[in-house]
Formats: structure tokens, sequence, C-alpha cells
């Protein structure tokens, strides 16, 4: 099987391919250092399954999950993570990935993940499934200020701000119009009841979008 493996870490990714290398029905075709270049070369080279770390710059492993199912439903997503928390595993479901693995058994995991998902199987460890089997599936926004929820296309404006990119560099990375993002923002600024980036980084940090 054809295999794309992203990670903002190029020691991790040498690892991860290393493992996946080794084995005599993987190949690993593509790798991406951040969200939007593993959405383009998932595009690029149409991998059987795209391994994403769910925190990266620019789009989330989430975030990217999303992009690339949504345009290339065959193609599964098993993501990685620091994270063995509720939130972060519903988010994954909803994002469309058919697994979850934490980063500190990938050595155990990884390849029996990468297998199952491409088969169309759901995997997850260390207790996920019971966990999820007891959260009422809900949307994948984000729950905003004073109630208000914020959209996935919301969510990624709001990380690529929070990472000071201009609205010129996300209108690019996010293939839309400059105005389109201006119009983005005040919508953020507006829903989240906040009044300039420094206040929409602290939210997006709280959020967990971006690290601190």
């Amino acid at each position: 099987m054809r295999l794309l493996i992203a990670d903002d870490h190029g020691v991790v990714r040498g690892g991860l391919r290393l493992l996946l290398d080794r084995q005599v029905d993987m190949e690993v075709v593509a790798e991406a250092a951040d969200g939007a270049a593993a959405v383009q070369a998932a595009l690029a080279t149409r991998p059987d399954v795209c391994v994403l770390d769910v925190s990266m710059p620019k789009l989330t492993g989430l975030q990217a999950t999303r992009e690339i199912r949504a345009q290339m439903p065959g193609t599964g997503v098993l993501l990685l993570s620091m994270h063995d928390d509720e939130r972060y595993l519903h988010e994954a479901i909803e994002a469309g990935a058919g697994g979850y693995v934490l980063k500190t058994e990938a050595d155990q995991a990884l390849v029996e993940g990468v297998r199952a998902v491409a088969r169309g199987d759901a995997f997850m460890v260390n207790g996920a499934r019971r966990r999820l089997a007891r959260t009422a599936t809900g949307g994948s926004q984000l729950p905003g200020a004073h109630g208000v929820a914020l959209t996935p296309r919301e969510q990624e404006v709001l990380k690529l701000i929070a990472e000071a990119h201009t609205n010129r560099e996300i209108g690019s990375i996010l293939h839309l119009a400059e105005k389109t993002v201006e119009s983005h923002r005040g919508n953020l600024l507006r829903k989240l009841g906040m009044r300039d980036r420094v206040e929409l980084v602290r939210y997006a940090i709280r959020a967990g979008l971006v690290e601190p």
C-alpha cells in the first residue's frame, strides 16, 4: 500500500518512514511538514493511507483530514497524537479519520493501525473505543464565546491568524480570496466578542489549535 506521512518534526518523520518502509506491503510515497502541505501531497500522489500528526502548522491533522477525506473519500487517514483525550478522539472521528494512535504507542500499534485503516476498519488504542461510545456524536464545530460555534473554515483561519500569517498568506494556503479571509477574520472577532489579533491568538491557544 502507498502511504503519506506528515509531521512537523523531521526526526519523527524519519522514524515513521523507517518503521513503515520496513514492511513488505508498505511504501512511503510522500512526506509533509505541515497540514497544508500534507493535503497538497495527498492530492498529488493519491496514497492509500495518510498518517498525520494531530498538531501541525498551517492546518492541524484534524483539519487536513477533513480536506483529504472531502476530496479523496477513498483514502484512509490515521492520526498520530500525544493527546489521550476524548475531545481529540471525537474530533478525529468527526473529521473522517479511520484510526487514532498515541505517539507513545506508535512502535507497537502504528503498523497494525495502518493495515486496519487500509482495510476500511476503525483502529483505536488505549480504551478509545469505549470513551467514544460514551460520547454523544455532535458537530465538528469548535465552541466559541457566549455559546457561539466556529465553523471548520473559521477554525482554519483562526489557526493561521494565530500562527502570524498575513491575510494574503492565509488565502494562498486555504485557496481563498484575500477579501474572503478578511471577512472570516471579521466574523471571528464578532462571534468571539474580541477586539484584535492578540485576543484571537490567546483563544486559539486555549482551544488547542496552536501550542503556546
